[in-house]
């Protein structure tokens, strides 16, 4: 199999994993939102370990942690990643799950937003449209919903945030050790918290034995595969096909929501998304187009043809 096809099928397993996790999470809906959390964290840490060890990176990761900046800015994307961990469980469990659809779609919106008021990065007239649109759209819906969908708001951000803290680390820092820092500086804080939940008689983790217990430790294996298959997609595939998998996501989070636990779509909803679809149409084509002219800019020049006396 080659190195394309290889990347197209993990970018496939990642964004898949990523859109049917409301099955997964419906299925601990006896514990609160933070207890899932808390114990996604904590069981991704050891997780990280044992590939860190097994994928031979152990130096490497000895290196990163001596490098107090890096560690910093690792600690600061595991933060905000919880935050969007923590928002989503709980968009699921409180029947939102359309609401948190949205958050996915409208993310590369927040992406190119965030580009513009961080980076400094120029809007180009279809990202300006696009943008546009995506205030439109909010705007829609926050008179549909009677509110703003901060759900939504808050997973777009959130995400978009992780993106931007990550960027800042460098591309040189592996998947794996990377993901492991992250881990590091937050397994310790989950321990404490799951040990203050249990203690004041919240904790659910030994219900329903064994089947509950596995399925909350299995949280780890929900945190680490799919960004460590993400990892390796984005290394074999140009992110213009990564952009375009991504929204894989949202949709089989909105088609879960509507037809297998039918939360309710009003017309005035679906309006809203269309508003955001075209503005991510436009996005695309925008970004087609500008590696179209990138390759086109970066290919060599043909050499003139001689012609005959």
């Amino acid at each position: 199999m080659n190195t394309s096809r290889q990347g197209l099928l993990f970018g496939v397993a990642a964004y898949t994993l990523w859109g049917l996790f409301p099955l997964y999470f419906r299925l601990l809906e006896s514990s609160s939102a933070l207890e899932i959390l808390l114990h996604r964290l904590l069981w991704t840490l050891p997780l990280c370990l044992l590939i860190t060890r097994v994928s031979g990176a152990v130096r490497e990761l000895r290196t990163l942690l001596r490098d107090r900046r890096r560690v910093a800015t690792l600690a600061g994307a595991a933060g905000v990643l919880a935050v969007n961990s923590g928002c989503y469980v709980y968009a699921v469990n409180s029947g939102h799950i359309i609401e948190a659809s949205l958050g996915y779609f409208i993310n590369p919106l927040v992406t190119v937003t965030l580009a513009v008021l961080v980076l400094r990065e120029r809007l180009r007239p279809l990202q300006w449209a696009a943008v546009s649109l995506g205030v439109l759209s909010v705007a829609v819906l926050t008179v549909d919903y009677g509110r703003l969908p901060w759900i939504a708001l808050v997973l777009a951000g959130s995400f978009a945030l992780y993106g931007l803290i990550k960027k800042q680390v460098g591309g040189d820092v592996g998947a794996v050790v990377g993901l492991t820092t992250e881990s590091l500086t937050l397994g310790p804080v989950a321990a404490a918290g799951l040990a203050v939940y249990v203690a004041t008689g919240h904790g659910t983790f030994t219900d329903d034995a064994p089947w509950h217990p596995v399925l909350l430790a299995v949280g780890g294996v929900t945190v680490a595969g799919p960004l460590l298959l993400f990892a390796a997609s984005a290394r074999r595939i140009p992110l213009t096909t990564i952009g375009l998998l991504q929204y894989l996501t949202p949709v089989l989070q909105l088609l879960i929501g509507v037809l297998l636990f039918h939360e309710a779509m009003p017309a005035s909803r679906w309006s809203g998304f269309v508003l955001i679809w075209i503005a991510l149409v436009l996005l695309s084509a925008d970004g087609l187009r500008r590696r179209s002219t990138e390759k086109a800019a970066a290919a060599p020049a043909p050499e003139p043809v001689a012609r005959g006396q």
